[in-house]
């Protein structure tokens, strides 16, 4: 969760106006941004930042340096959409950085130019760790009710990442949901559901066709306030936002026909209103699924925590130790062998993660000292930690 305080502030690039329109906007954003999630909570949550002459908008768009914010128009109380310039002034990171979804505090008076003030609170985000060799986050989304994850009946359905989508998608505190999408492709549907059903317990699983309309009332029902679409290029995702938008909104392109595998039509992360209520943010294709820690890969192979509950030894490793129930599930095919090893795999991600980030604590904490011994010794004043 992100603390609105911890955020520094941004410059933008646009302000046309005035403080007088800024002081009767309060009042309408209630109405205003209510298609886009605003809820009595966060208006009092905003009280303080309302006060100070602050106006809420919500992030729905980050793109190249730049974001597009919705806010109540201060002359018709309608939504509108402003674009700020997201270049922090002071230092920041990539997870602490607006994000689609984010809802901020901006002042569109301030001079030289109106700016996004702070962010407030995350209750949910979902975070990747980065492309490479390196620990850092990345936000995906925040704010985010249900993850959507889509995954294409047109080929053999990866398990192995549909877990570790669920474990991404477990992670950020939102609510799974898993979409086999391109369901007019194929004839054994059902079946390939019932395999992924095993994969992903307490997970609801549903199959749609967004060119038939196969299951799409029932994903409409399962999504409810912000659902954030995520997996791989080529699996319907901008087709299945523009169904539920019920307009061209995202770009399409079709997958190789040699492959299935998609083109990353998508290049940025946008939020979309929805006919119905709720909003969609549909986000580009992942190549990469990096874990950034946390409890997501327990949650995510909760079938596997039950079976270690049984385990004579609390401390069992589940290799072998007399009376351990996950190597007996294992002996008798209860639990497959495919997804033991998934999910070891995942937890020393999960652990390399940990042991980086504890290493840039220490080598953070260490640099504070050194520059306060610095700065005391410069003055001739005592050094005390």
């Amino acid at each position: 969760m992100t603390n609105a305080a911890s955020v520094p502030s941004f410059s933008p690039s646009l302000s046309s106006f005035s403080s007088a329109e800024v002081g009767s906007a309060p009042s309408e954003a209630g109405s205003a941004l209510a298609g886009y999630g605003w809820t009595p909570e966060l208006a009092e949550l905003f009280t303080p930042l309302g006060e100070a002459g602050l106006l809420p908008a919500r992030i729905v768009r980050v793109d190249r340096g730049q974001c597009d914010a919705v806010i109540a128009d201060p002359e018709t109380g309608e939504p509108r959409t402003v674009r700020f310039d997201t270049r922090p002034v002071g230092d920041a990171d990539m997870i602490n950085c607006p994000c689609t979804g984010d809802w901020a505090a901006v002042d569109l008076h301030a001079q030289p130019m109106a700016a996004v003030v702070a962010l407030l609170p995350r209750s949910t985000a979902i975070i990747r760790k980065v492309a490479g060799k390196r620990s850092d986050g990345q936000v995906l989304a925040a704010n985010v009710d249900t993850v959507l994850i889509a995954s294409s009946l047109a080929t053999d359905p990866d398990l192995g990442r549909i877990e570790r989508f669920l474990a991404l998608a477990w992670e950020s505190g939102a609510e799974p949901l898993v979409a086999l999408t391109k369901a007019d492709l194929v004839d054994d549907a059902d079946f390939i559901r019932a395999d992924v059903e095993a994969i992903a317990p307490g997970v609801t699983v549903v199959v749609v066709s967004a060119e038939t309309g196969e299951g799409m009332d029932v994903l409409r029902a399962c999504t409810p306030g912000t659902t954030a679409v995520i997996g791989q290029s080529g699996v319907g995702k901008s087709t299945l936002t523009n169904a539920l938008a019920g307009a061209v909104v995202m770009t399409v392109q079709e997958a190789r026909e040699v492959d299935q595998k998609g083109r990353h039509t998508t290049t940025t992360r946008e939020l979309i209103p929805l006919p119905g209520g709720g909003v969609l943010i549909d986000t580009p294709g992942l190549r990469e699924v990096g874990l950034y820690g946390g409890e997501g890969v327990d949650l995510a192979f909760a079938d596997i925590a039950e079976l270690a509950e049984e385990c004579r030894f609390h401390d069992c490793g589940h290799h072998t130790e007399p009376g351990c129930a996950v190597q007996a599930a294992l002996a008798d095919g209860t639990l497959p062998q495919r997804r033991m090893e998934s999910y070891l795999k995942l937890q020393r991600e999960n652990e390399w993660i940990a042991s980086r980030s504890d290493a840039r604590v220490a080598k953070a904490r260490l640099q504070k000292w050194k520059t306060i011994t610095k700065s005391m010794r410069a003055v001739g004043g005592p050094v005390k930690r």
